[in-house]
Formats: structure tokens, sequence, C-alpha cells
């Protein structure tokens, strides 16, 4: 019998819209399609600058004729008040909080959900809504709940509880961004981070905040980093490190998860002239003391 795990996420935020205009409402402000939202399908996405650069990712879920975005909870005070600042006429109420969520791996996952194996698929579970995550089938399924709730509804689908380890490191091997963690606040362009690839934004939807910059990017072909899995060999380097080529800047880390004595795995954002010369080349990239082996997404289109 297929094995599932589950852990509850201490370290996430909520703001929920009602009213008649809050598809309208944030499907001008934000980076993917909203009007494709249902309570069968969640998505993922990310409100940006006027510049075209990263403030907040989220996921995006229906709840009855609510729109939930799940997004990190030390930045959500500050997501709620940009949301707030362009409400003017519309027809809508934000307001925080009121759910908590957890993510669920292992082969047994999306069964003992009830989903199928479809990217953003969902399904009413719980008092709340079960989806696939809408960047990667194997990154699992997550589950957004009502407050109130305790970790037994995932218990009595056979779920298992485990550390946050097992989801991380299953999602930094696939290259999935997290939030702050691994995009740096107004300075990370989405497709540096592989959002076109993993459904976080829609080229055909019409204008939203920062999409001139992210259509340019994409069309004159711009993209010159790419944040991707490394493997880490020697004293772990804290995120924020800067990764060298022969002592030249080639990039930084960004998430790090240890995976025994001197190993770990990570993200990290990489110039991809650096990594080309360091294939070519044959020298490592270094991270203070660390070799970094980093290593393109099955996914990526780079």
């Amino acid at each position: 019998m297929a094995e599932g795990w589950y852990h509850l996420l201490e370290n996430r935020g909520f703001l929920r819209i009602d009213g008649a205009d809050r598809v309208a409402f944030l499907q001008g402000l934000v980076s993917n399609d909203v009007t494709r939202v249902a309570l069968d399908r969640a998505g993922y996405g990310a409100f940006l600058t006027a510049q075209g650069k990263f403030l907040f990712d989220f996921f995006l879920v229906a709840d009855g004729d609510a729109l939930v975005l799940d997004t990190e909870g030390d930045r959500v005070d500050d997501f709620f008040r940009r949301l707030r600042m362009y409400r003017l006429r519309s027809k809508v109420d934000i307001s925080q909080g009121g759910y908590r969520a957890a993510v669920a791996v292992g082969d047994g996952a999306l069964a003992a959900l009830g989903l199928r194996a479809e990217r953003g698929a969902a399904r009413p579970f719980g008092g709340g809504v079960a989806y696939v995550d809408p960047r990667h089938v194997e990154a699992g399924a997550r589950v957004l709940l009502p407050a109130s709730a305790d970790d037994g509804v995932l218990a009595a689908a056979g779920l298992q509880p485990t550390g946050i380890e097992a989801y991380d490191r299953r999602r930094v091997a696939l290259g999935l961004p997290d939030g702050s963690r691994d995009m740096a606040v107004e300075k990370t362009v989405l497709l540096e981070a592989g959002f076109e690839e993993l459904g976080g934004v829609d080229f055909a939807k019409g204008c939203y905040m920062g999409q001139e910059l992210t259509a340019r990017t994409k069309y004159r072909g711009l993209v010159k980093r790419r944040l991707m899995p490394i493997a880490i060999n020697g004293p772990l380097p804290a995120p924020g490190t800067a990764i060298t080529l022969d002592g030249r800047e080639a990039g930084e880390v960004r998430s790090v998860v240890p995976d025994g004595d001197a190993h770990a795995t990570g993200l990290a954002m990489i110039r991809l002239n650096r990594l080309e010369e360091a294939f070519q080349g044959g020298l490592p990239l270094m991270a203070g003391e660390a070799t970094v082996i980093a290593s393109r997404p099955a996914w990526a289109k780079f």
C-alpha cells in the first residue's frame, strides 16, 4: 500500500476576498488568470511591483464564493495593506486569517485526499479544500483548512505526520521556489524563477501589475539567471551566500536543506553564462568553502 505523509505549515498567511468583483479585482493585479480558479481548480501566481519585480507569491483557492490567497505568513500584513490600496470602488471585502495550511507528500498522498494526479486539481476536504500543487504534480498536495481544525482530518485520511524536511527536500529537488526564501523581493523577475513553466504566469490574460516587463523578458529572451537545484558539499553556506566561479560572481544561495554531515541540497539563483563557463572549463562553483553542483530541473526550458 502506497504511503503518504502530511505536515501542518506554521508560517503561512491567508487573505480572503469576498464580493461580486473579487475575480475582476484580482485579475488586474496578479500574474495568473484568476478566471480559471474554481471549486475544482486551484492556481499559483504572484503580485509584482509596477516595474515587474517580485513582491509576493501565493496559491489561489476558491472556497465557496470567496477567493483565498495562501502566502508567506510573516509578510501577509504587507500584502494585505497593498491589496487594500487598490480596492478603490471595487465591490470586494478583504480579510485576513481564518485558515491554516498543510502539505501532503508521498506516493499515496493524492489518493488519500481523493485527488486525481493533475496539477491544480481541487476538491472540498475537511471543511476546506485539498488540491494538487498547481506548479508540479510531484510536489504533492496542499490542504487549506479552517483555522479551528487540527490534524485529525488528515490522519483520518490515512496520512502520517512528518517534519517539514520531507517536503522541503522534494521541493528543492524539483526546483520550486518558496516565496522570499528563493526570490529576492523587488529584484527577482518571475521568469528567472520558472513561473512560465510552473504555470504561475499567463501571457494571454491582459494587463496586470508588472505585466509589461514580464512580457518583454519573455519575448526578447532577456532571462540571464535562473533559480535551480544545487547539491552542496562542504561547510553549509547560509542563505544569501555568494556563489563564485574562479573568484567571479556567479550567483547566490537561496534555500538550504541539510542532508547529512557536510552535505545539503538547496536552491540558488545562478547566472547562466557562468554555469556554461563552469561546464566548459571544468571549474567548480563555490559558495564559501563548499562546492556547489547545479542542475537544471526536468521541467525547465532553459
